[in-house]
C-alpha cells in the first residue's frame, strides 16, 4: 500500500538523496557533484525545517521511501515558494504518484496563502514538465548552466497562485 507521510522521517535524507542519485546518474550521466548538492540541499532544508512555512512529504511503499517533495517556504514571501526534491523511484513512476505529490504541495501553498510557486529543472524532463504544465506551471527563464554538475538548459518554472 502507497502511503504519504509529512515531515521528516528518519532515513529521509539517506533515502532521497539515494532516489536522486541514482535516478539522475543512470539517465542523465549525473555523479558525485549532483548527490552531494541534493544531500547537502536536503540536509540544510530539513535542520531549518518549520511547519509553519515549510512542508516536506515521502511516499513509501511496503514501509520503503519510494518518493518526495517539498516547499521551501523560507523566502516566500519575497521569491514565491521554491518547489524542490521532487522525485519517484522506478517502482512508483507512471503510477499517479508524482501527480498526488505535486497536488499536495501545490495546496499546501494555497493554504499558506503563498502568492506563487516557483522550480528550477532543465529540458528534457519531460514526464515531470508535464506534471508542472498540467496545475498551471508556465516557463519563465531558460538558459545554460551547470548547477547540476555538468551543462544543461536550466529551466525556471512558476505557478501563480490566487
Amino acid at each position: 500500500m502507497v502511503e504519504i507521510h509529512q515531515g521528516y522521517l528518519p532515513g529521509s535524507i539517506g533515502r532521497v538523496t539515494e532516489l536522486h542519485g541514482s535516478y539522475y546518474q543512470n539517465h542523465w550521466k549525473f555523479g558525485l557533484f549532483f548527490e552531494a548538492q541534493v544531500a547537502t540541499g536536503l540536509a540544510t532544508f530539513l535542520q531549518r525545517y518549520d511547519c509553519s512555512r515549510d512542508g516536506f512529504w515521502t511516499v513509501s511503499l511496503e514501509g520503503r521511501i519510494e518518493g518526495s517533495i517539498a516547499i521551501d517556504g523560507i523566502d516566500a514571501e519575497n521569491k514565491g515558494a521554491h518547489l524542490r526534491f521532487f522525485i519517484s523511484s522506478d517502482r512508483l513512476r507512471g503510477k499517479g504518484v508524482g501527480k498526488q505529490l505535486l497536488s499536495t504541495a501545490v495546496e499546501f501553498c494555497r493554504v499558506k496563502h503563498y502568492d506563487k510557486i516557483y522550480l528550477w529543472t532543465f529540458e528534457g524532463l519531460n514526464a515531470a514538465r508535464y506534471l508542472y504544465e498540467k496545475v498551471g506551471f508556465k516557463l519563465m527563464e531558460q538558459k545554460n548552466g551547470t548547477r547540476w554538475g555538468r551543462e544543461v538548459k536550466e529551466q525556471r518554472f512558476e505557478l501563480q497562485l490566487e
